[in-house]
């Protein structure tokens, strides 16, 4: 059902998948009509052509960030989308309808991409290139921004710096290598022997097998940036052992959302800011380093990089399978039980 907005075309209802409780795969239910709000000054509604699967999308699923979330269920999960610009707010000025673009939602967005027309904000989208395809492009934009925080917005790593990733095989550590190759800088890895030859290929210049290697032997030297995308207290000891003296520690497994679910936000989400202050004081003082939580947030200017990577090959996150959207039940199965142990993307017909 369509209707004319201003000079936008724009659908009132979508097909959707929707979580209206917290629970396994089957509690997600694929919907034919669900409302698509009026568009706001700087939204852009994209019809989808392929949206990824992030393990966020799982946690999110299982109940994880219940205490912001449980209040605003349904929910519409997913936050990496490609598709074309069906319609735009007001305010839009860097695209226009007909656009193929690519682009992905914050991590507490209520309304996702897992649906058939999606709104994003003009500064979470980018055009997407035409060398790469929709299945391609949905696959990389969460991850690669999770890493660009961390590795450029907050560590503002520069051409002959040593960095450390601690999980190179997964989305983010692959596209904190390739960030920080594309930057000048020098890479060592851990990972997987399944992923040793990937992150050689995309320019990591040491790749440590955890599974058969003592890490704190094989790795030489010490690094200006450590990214630890594994968050566990033996690879948190490993990196901070490891940081030069003004080096930055990140790690992607924050504690302020299992803090607040655990104990409520009104006390939760204090009690993980001072959590985290005693940390950055403790390691500030004992080793004389930066320690930081870190999460995907929207940044123009880290996507249109992203996107001018991607576009020259520089950039990639390799899709190990599809499904179609009406099997995102599966999907997520194939996810959770680790079936397939690389990116999954659904397409959207």
């Amino acid at each position: 059902m369509w209707r004319l907005q201003c000079r936008r075309l724009s659908t009132t209802s979508a097909r959707a998948v929707v979580l209206p409780r917290f629970g396994g795969p089957e509690a997600l239910e694929l919907r034919p009509a669900v409302p698509v709000p009026d568009l706001k000054p700087r939204e852009v509604l994209v019809r989808a052509r392929a949206v990824s699967i992030n393990p966020l999308d799982l946690r999110m699923r299982s109940g994880y960030g219940r205490s912001i979330f449980e209040p605003l269920l349904p929910l519409i999960l997913g936050r990496d989308i490609s598709g074309e610009v069906a319609a735009i707010g007001a305010s839009v000025s860097s695209l226009t309808i007909g656009q193929e673009v690519f682009g992905a939602l914050h991590p507490t967005a209520v309304r996702g991409t897992y649906t058939d027309y999606a709104i994003l904000s003009e500064d979470e989208l980018s055009v997407k290139p035409e060398s790469v395809s929709h299945v391609e492009a949905s696959a990389v934009p969460f991850a690669a921004l999770t890493a660009w925080r961390a590795l450029k917005s907050t560590a503002r790593i520069s051409e002959g710096q040593k960095v450390l990733v601690l999980g190179g095989g997964g989305a983010v550590g692959l596209a904190g290598i390739q960030l920080s190759v594309a930057a000048g800088c020098n890479v060592t890895t851990t990972c997987g022997s399944q992923s040793i030859e990937r992150v050689l290929a995309v320019g990591a210049e040491q790749a440590i097998d955890y599974t058969t290697e003592d890490i704190e032997l094989a790795i030489k030297g010490q690094f200006d940036a450590v990214l630890d995308t594994i968050g566990r207290p033996e690879t948190e000891r490993l990196g901070i052992n490891l940081l030069k003296r003004g080096g930055h520690y990140m790690t992607l497994q924050g504690e302020a959302a299992s803090i607040s679910d655990k104990y409520g936000l009104a006390v939760g989400l204090p009690t993980a800011t001072a959590i985290l202050l005693k940390k950055q004081l403790q390691y500030r003082y004992s080793h004389g380093i930066e320690y930081w939580w870190t999460y995907m947030r929207a940044d123009s200017e880290g996507l249109e990089e992203i996107r001018r990577l991607l576009e020259v090959g520089k950039m990639k996150i390799p899709v190990e399978k599809t499904f179609p959207i009406t099997q995102v039940r599966e999907a997520h199965e194939a996810k959770e039980k680790r079936l397939v142990p690389g990116k999954v993307v659904m397409e959207v017909d």
